[in-house]
């Protein structure tokens, strides 16, 4: 288990930049494959982008690519969500999960994440 802890969520203008931060406890954090999710208010839990436990590949929804960025410091414990670009439809809790399933590099399903942060709220106003 690792316990996840987000942080850099705000307010932004539409067309702004915030970065997201999952610190992760533990000493294994390296064995996690890392992803982010976001929930908007009367909606599912939706997949952002993933990326594997080295941090030499990455996936992303295709309603954020070419504008976020996910990317991981093993040495701190920490993922990283880029967001440039923002639109009001970008407006959710941002969630970040882990897993360390052997043969599922990279997931999009909510599902296979065991471990999940307790969540930043993100807002983008028009």
């Amino acid at each position: 288990q690792v316990q996840l802890v987000e942080s850099g969520g705000g307010l932004v203008q539409a067309g702004g930049s915030l970065r997201l931060s999952c610190g992760a406890s533990g000493r294994t954090f390296s064995s996690y494959v890392m992803g982010w999710f976001r929930q908007a208010p009367g909606k599912e839990r939706r997949f952002v982008a993933t990326i594997t436990r080295s941090g030499g590949s990455t996936y992303y929804a295709d309603s954020v690519k070419g504008r976020f960025t996910i990317s991981r410091d093993n040495a701190k414990n920490t993922v990283y969500l880029q967001m440039n670009s923002l639109k009001p439809e970008d407006t959710a809790v941002y969630y970040c999960a882990a897993h360390n399933r052997l043969g599922v590099p990279l997931s999009t399903r909510p599902s296979s994440y065991d471990n999940w942060g307790q969540g930043t709220q993100v807002t983008v106003s028009s």
